[in-house]
């Protein structure tokens, strides 16, 4: 059964078929530059791991720890993205939903459900249900936050040693009052978004002397 982002597909499933079940979620949907990151895991229940949460509620330390953690417990797990490129061309919602495709179908294990933090779901060829909080509510969906959480972040420290100017390091390529500062100074730099309204008017702008 093809899923579907209708409002059937999105309420709680009626029935849960035995097997593997795959966890999913992303990182990077809001900010102006780089690729937004998707995750899927499917979790052993023999090994499990303690702490589990939303990203987002974490430190950057314990995200790292649990990253390393959920590599080496999970039964498999798959990070995938989509380009600055495809969010420009598609708009980051369907790029989205393009990336957490890309990190179901990594997996090397074949998932019978998939659940998806937030309200809409991603062309699948497997059952799947989208759980708004899911992050915070289901624990295969926090180990995927915290995949692209981490990935996504290690991505923009990488960055920011290619373009300092930026500060990619602090702000992760939110638009903070520093970002749109140096985007009014320097321009922008070829990850950023062109299709996000900070970015085009930069773009627009003539370059501080």
């Amino acid at each position: 059964m093809r899923s579907r982002t209708s409002l059937l597909e999105q309420a709680a499933l009626d029935w849960h078929p035995p097997g593997l079940v795959a966890g999913v979620d992303e990182a990077g949907r809001g900010p102006l530059a780089g690729p937004v990151v998707a995750a899927a895991v499917i979790l052993d229940d023999l090994q499990p791991i303690a702490g589990l949460a939303d990203s987002k509620v974490l430190t950057a330390a314990r995200r790292e720890k649990l990253y390393d953690e959920i590599r080496a417990k999970a039964l498999c797990c798959s990070i995938a993205e989509a380009s600055v490129e495809e969010i420009d061309q598609h708009n980051i919602l369907q790029a989205t939903m393009l990336a957490m495709r890309r990190a179901v179908l990594g997996l090397r294990l074949k998932p019978v459900r998939v659940l998806v933090d937030g309200n809409r779901l991603p062309p699948l060829d497997v059952p799947a249900e989208a759980i708004v909080k899911g992050d915070a509510l289901v624990a295969s969906i926090s180990a995927a936050s915290i995949l692209a959480k981490v990935t996504r972040d290690r991505w923009c420290a990488q960055l920011h040693q290619q373009y300092p100017v930026y500060g990619f390091a602090g702000h992760k390529g939110y638009g903070t009052a520093e970002h749109l500062a140096a985007l009014e100074m320097h321009g922008a730099c070829p990850q950023h978004r062109r299709s996000f309204a900070p970015v085009a008017r930069a773009l627009q702008a003539p370059v501080a002397a």
